[in-house]
């Protein structure tokens, strides 16, 4: 990381969430993570939802749980999803409150995409270098993104169905296509063979 160690400014909500979650390495990484230096570029959501995730993860290490791959991402869509029914909402908080976290902290502690802009700009004096990227690019990067969340989600989903006796069957491949249909040429297409082609047959 080319940022030095920043100590966290608990002025800020961020700084100090980070802080007492002791999430220190997070911390420090968030300049890099926004700007992309050595990954992908986060924007400012996705760094929110990371910082989350984060936090529910610590949260349920520290009431002694061991959370699986996808585990805590899971459990905070459960929580914040806007696609999420008010009864899968209630069973998620239940099933904190029973391994005993408060969960009305919990969600006090998260942090939203203007804290974090705020945090970023004005604590840490980081500002985000626009570059011409190839805006193709960003786009595939951030579809490549959503269909790897979408399959850690299903994957941990169908795992809580058959663990519960909802669900018979082995063990589950997922595979996340994305399709698309142009009504002009009537053609439907790969999105990466889209992408990479510039478009469809229209002209």
């Amino acid at each position: 990381m080319s940022e030095q160690t920043r100590e966290c400014n608990k002025r800020y909500k961020v700084g100090r969430v980070l802080s007492e979650y002791d999430l220190l390495d997070l911390h420090d990484s968030l300049p890099d993570l926004w700007r992309g230096e050595s990954s992908d570029p986060m924007s400012l959501r996705e760094l929110a939802d990371h910082i989350n995730i984060a936090v529910l993860e610590r949260a349920m290490e520290d009431a002694g749980e061991t959370p699986l791959d996808g585990e805590s991402e899971n459990a905070y869509r459960l929580l914040t999803g806007d696609d999420v029914s008010v009864g899968m909402q209630t069973q998620q908080r239940s099933r904190l409150t029973r391994a005993g976290i408060d969960v009305d902290r919990l969600e006090d502690d998260f942090v939203t995409h203007q804290a974090v802009h705020t945090y970023l700009t004005d604590a840490l004096d980081v500002s985000k270098d626009v570059e011409t990227a190839d805006p193709v690019e960003t786009g595939k990067e951030r579809i490549e993104r959503l269909r790897g969340r979408t399959t850690a989600v299903v994957e941990n989903t169908l795992s809580e169905l058959q663990n519960a006796g909802h669900l018979s069957g082995g063990s589950y491949d997922i595979f996340v296509d994305v399709q698309v249909y142009c009504s002009e040429c009537e053609t439907q297409t790969q999105l990466s063979e889209l992408l990479a082609a510039g478009g469809c047959e229209c002209e």
